[in-house]
């Protein structure tokens, strides 16, 4: 992740005389110095977060972190970190706005549970759908019944993965918080507090230490709002088509994608097979564009 760094000393520059000889955020220099998380950094950072509460995590990420969003699916994790936001005291208020992403394949009790937290919490909630249609008759239409059987990974990318990379870039994001558990199991088995994607997006698992359990605790004591498909055995919703209820004793999120070796979406997995391949497809493009123009040089 590239960020600004304020408070390092500066360079030296021409027009020195105007300047203390360090950068702040009301200088008139046009650069600062940038740098990158390094391993070690990161390590440093995680070790502290790693000790803290939640809601001191989370006030960690208001006064350290520009540009920071909540990603959600409006999932238990979710919801316990929007409840906690607005519960926080002190001077700094946090003013977090909601991330959504409406495959348009979500169960109908979860697109109500989203119209019941933005009035609950007064929330700013920012829908992004896949490019250029508005049903799933007309996802359909456009990319053929049943993707996600067909090509699992397109359908990851069309109706996920790009409309979270168009909401990240309209709305200036640099920060998401997620609500991803290590006790949720698959690849979230070993997660950090705090990581940074190949786009140098900031991704905070605030309850990252949190048990299934910890997180029902918190939402009945705290009567927060919930999807109504938690009361008939499921507890990991997403797409109908994808999600399933859960038996006892099945880890909590066994009822996605079902029979398949598959516990991410494309969201938290920016190196999936479909974006590989749209990067081959750009970089053979781009070589035959170059092979084209070599034979137009020769053959003059």
């Amino acid at each position: 992740m590239t960020s600004k760094v304020y408070g390092e000393p500066y360079v030296e520059s021409s027009n020195k005389s105007t300047e203390s000889g360090y950068v702040s955020g009301s200088s008139s220099q046009d650069s600062l110095p940038e740098i990158q998380f390094s391993k070690p950094h990161l390590k440093f950072l995680n070790s502290q977060l790693q000790k803290l509460e939640p809601q001191d995590i989370l006030r960690w990420c208001i006064t350290s972190l520009p540009g920071l969003y909540q990603t959600t699916a409006l999932g238990l994790t979710g919801l316990v970190t929007v409840d906690m936001l607005s519960k926080m005291n002190g001077p700094i208020k946090p003013d977090i706005d909601l991330i959504f992403l409406d495959t348009l394949h979500h169960f109908d009790e979860t697109l109500a549970l989203k119209e019941r937290v933005r009035k609950r919490y007064n929330a700013t909630v920012h829908v992004y759908k896949p490019a250029d249609v508005d049903s799933a008759d007309e996802f359909a239409a456009k990319h053929g019944d049943k993707l996600w059987e067909s090509n699992d990974e397109l359908y990851d990318y069309v109706a996920k993965v790009e409309p979270s990379q168009r909401a990240y870039a309209e709305l200036q994001v640099k920060a998401v918080l997620t609500g991803r558990r290590r006790s949720q199991g698959g690849k979230r088995g070993d997660l950090d507090i705090l990581e940074v994607d190949d786009a140098g997006i900031v991704k905070v698992n605030p309850l990252a230490n949190w048990s299934f359990a910890q997180v029902q605790e918190y939402i009945t004591a705290n009567n927060v709002p919930y999807n109504e498909l938690l009361d008939r055995g499921y507890k990991s919703i997403g797409d109908w088509h994808s999600t399933q209820p859960v038996a006892a004793g099945e880890d909590e999120r066994s009822g996605r994608w079902k029979g398949r070796a598959k516990t991410e979406c494309g969201i938290h997995n920016p190196k999936s097979r479909y974006a590989q391949f749209l990067r081959q497809q750009e970089q053979q493009k781009q070589e035959e564009e170059l092979s084209a123009a070599l034979q137009k040089v020769v053959v003059a």
